[in-house]
């Protein structure tokens, strides 16, 4: 009897370990799109330490915690996006579900998430709009006058016009 008994607990202490060894988990990855596509596509993406994400959009980001992420897209001929992404965590991933969800589960759990994110064109400026900018600049830099010298100059400092020494 005693070695039925000691055989039933090497069988559940087996068992365990099987099942040790067949936990799951969860892999977390998300994907950012570009869009209009062709155009906006091959955008490059950088992530929160400002590096760049290996290859162009659509860019496959794997990440560890749900919350914000910052990253930047940049493309030419394309206004750059500077984005601040919320990742909400799923029900299974909530307080005390998450032990269940990550470590007695037996299988992957696969949480992927796709942003579409719009890339719009900069406006076409005219050259005869740039034109009337600089002009106006212009007007406005003669109002400003040249600086009038230091009335009170150090002594025995060099004369000076306008900030530059004369010999």
């Amino acid at each position: 009897m005693h070695t039925c008994r000691t055989r039933g607990w090497f069988y559940a202490l087996a068992a365990l370990v099987a099942l040790s060894g067949a936990t799951g988990c969860v892999e977390r990855r998300m994907v950012i799109i570009t869009d209009p596509f062709p155009d906006a596509a091959n955008a490059i993406v950088y992530d929160e330490k400002d590096q760049p994400m290996p290859g162009g959009t659509p860019v496959d980001k794997p990440f560890t915690y749900y919350g914000k992420y910052h990253f930047r897209i940049v493309k030419d001929g394309f206004d750059t996006l500077d984005v601040e992404q919320r990742v909400r965590a799923p029900w299974y991933e909530w307080p005390g579900l998450d032990f269940v969800s990550e470590n007695l589960i037996p299988w992957t759990i696969r949480d992927v998430r796709y942003y579409t994110y719009v890339m719009q064109r900069p406006p076409i400026r005219q050259p005869d709009q740039t034109l009337q900018e600089a002009e106006a600049l212009k007007a406005q830099a003669k109002t400003l006058g040249p600086q009038s010298p230091d009335p009170n100059p150090p002594v025995g400092a060099a004369p000076t016009v306008l900030g530059v020494p004369v010999p």
